[in-house]
Formats: structure tokens, sequence, C-alpha cells
């Protein structure tokens, strides 16, 4: 008798450990941008696997650049009523009106290097304005602070706007620098057809005019890399510095056919994991906001990756 009570007790208690772990099941949604960009992969696929890691449910979409898609995809996972969504370079602005009814159906939202958004809890990101004046001037030093140079920009992300206003700033201030050119990419599902037909006309008509090339991220300057090679440019002869970091640009870094120079790295993978982390102590731990993250974005540093250090960097 004894016996029967003590097993009856023990599965009690084993059901309801169990029942508890089920109601503490969490459904997270992530939703990266653009997945054949380098970063916007990295940030989904870490974000998926920090998830996976804390027991979660998680859905991984890829809006594949296009703005409708994004907010369809959105738009589903708020029907779904999941527990929260982790979003990988997003649009804010344009998806506001989902942003919006995400908020109101009670789902937390987490972005990274998306920007604010009132409808959101945080946006983790580097401090892209240091970011900008690093990539700005580590380049001009590159040529000695003068002659011409190449502009690659992106002003409907944030972040990428961000840096190009940045270097704004720094060639005001640096009159012997010269922009002999510049293209700004307005595509974003055909993305690299469109940095390739701009900085193709650009590198023909400006050859031997400019000694360095400024891009906003370093998809874009992968694309650059393979025309100056295929215009006849050896390593030394321009200098391309970008942003973004991972392995890719690393690759090219240490290429002695590569024109790449230098990239501001930022930390992708920890971003994510950050992103996920503190989404669960603010919804499941019932931790505020305000005790983890100190207005509307959380601060990651990001590393100049060069010759000088990328072997540091390379798995």
């Amino acid at each position: 008798m004894k016996l029967f009570k003590l097993t009856t007790a023990v599965s009690t208690v084993v059901g309801s450990v169990m029942l508890a772990g089920q109601a503490m099941a969490f459904d997270l949604g992530i939703v990266a941008f653009q997945m054949s960009a380098e970063t916007h992969a990295r940030c989904a696929n870490a974000a998926e696997a920090k998830a996976k890691e804390l027991g979660w449910n998680a859905q991984v979409l890829n809006s594949n650049g296009n703005l409708q898609t994004h907010a369809e995809q959105i738009d589903n996972l708020v029907q779904k009523g999941l527990d929260g969504l982790v979003l990988c370079m997003s649009k804010p602005v344009e998806a506001d009106a989902q942003f919006a009814a995400a908020k109101e159906a009670g789902i937390k939202i987490a972005t990274v290097v998306s920007g604010t958004s009132p409808h959101t809890l945080f946006d983790v990101t580097a401090n892209e304005y240091s970011v900008g004046a690093d990539s700005a001037l580590y380049l001009l030093g590159t040529i000695n602070f003068e002659g011409g140079i190449l502009l690659q920009r992106f002003e409907a992300n944030a972040a990428t706007r961000v840096r190009g206003s940045v270097l704004n700033v720094v060639l005001n201030e640096n009159k012997a620098v010269t922009v002999v050119g510049e293209h700004s990419m307005a595509r974003t599902k055909s993305w690299r057809e469109d940095v390739r037909n701009g900085m193709q006309a650009l590198i023909l008509q400006q050859q031997g005019n400019f000694k360095g090339v400024w891009a906003s991220f370093d998809g874009q300057a992968f694309i650059i890399d393979d025309l100056l090679k295929e215009a006849g440019y050896k390593k030394g002869d321009v200098s391309l510095v970008s942003i973004d970091g991972g392995e890719e640009v690393y690759r090219r870094i240490k290429d002695p056919e590569s024109m790449m120079t230098a990239t501001i790295a930022l930390p992708v993978e920890d971003m994510a994991n950050s992103a996920v982390e503190t989404l669960k102590a603010i919804v499941v731990d019932g931790k505020t906001k305000e005790e983890l993250v100190p207005g509307p974005y959380l601060f990651k540093n990001a590393i100049l990756v060069d010759a000088s250090n990328v072997d540091e960097h390379i798995k």
C-alpha cells in the first residue's frame, strides 16, 4: 500500500513537471530579409540554434529581399499566435503595420541591425556611427587622405544608411579626397545585378582616377572585388574597405589576388544570441526591458579586421 502511494506520488510529480515543461514551450518566429546576404543568413541561423538550445520551437523564414514577402511573412507568423519574433536586418518603417499588429497581439519583437520601432522591444546592433567612421578613416588612411575614391551605398537599410552619412562627414573634413563616382543600390531582390551594373560602369569610366573603394556592406564589396579583378587590377592597386565580417571577406583579405583590404566585422552570431537570450529574459523570466536594455538599442562592439589580424578571425 505504501509502495503504491509512493509510486502514485512520484508519477504525479513527474506529470506535473512534464506539464510545466509543456506550458513553458516557446514558439519563436525568425525572419531574415535576404538570406543570400551572408550576414542575414548568419543571423537567422544563430538565432535558430540558440532557440533550439533553449528547447524552443523555431521557424525560420527568408523574405528573399522582397518587402511584400517580408510583410506577408510577419503577418502569417502573427496569425499563428507565436510567443516572440526575431527579425534579422528587417524593415521597421516599411513593415510598420505588421509590427503594430504583432504588438497588438502581445507578440514580443526583437530585431537585429534593423533600426528601432515603437512596436519592438529593442534592436541589437553595433554603433553604426562608429562603424561608419572607422571604415571611412581606415580607407582614407590607405590612400594618405588624398586622391579619388568610388563609393557603393545602400540607403534602404538603417545601418548602411548611417554608415554612409558618417562617411559624408569624414569626407567633408578631408577635402583632398575626391569622390569620382558613386552608386546607390536600389534593388534588394536582385541586389547583386544592381551593384554589378552600377559599379562596372564606374570602374571602367574612372579607371586610373581612383585609389580606393568604400562599400556599405561586404556583399557589395565581393562583387566590386571581382569587377576590379576583371578590369585587370592587382592587389595593392586600390584599397577596398567595407563592413560586416565573415569567412568570405576574411578569405579575400588573405587572398593575394583580391583587392579586399579590410572590413569592420560585426559580431552577428553574438547579436542573434543576445536577441534570443534577452527576449527570453523579458518574456519568460519576467524581467523588465529597462533592466536589460537602456533605450531602444542593445549595442555590440565591432572589430576592424585587416591583414594584420585576419588569422585570428578565421575558423
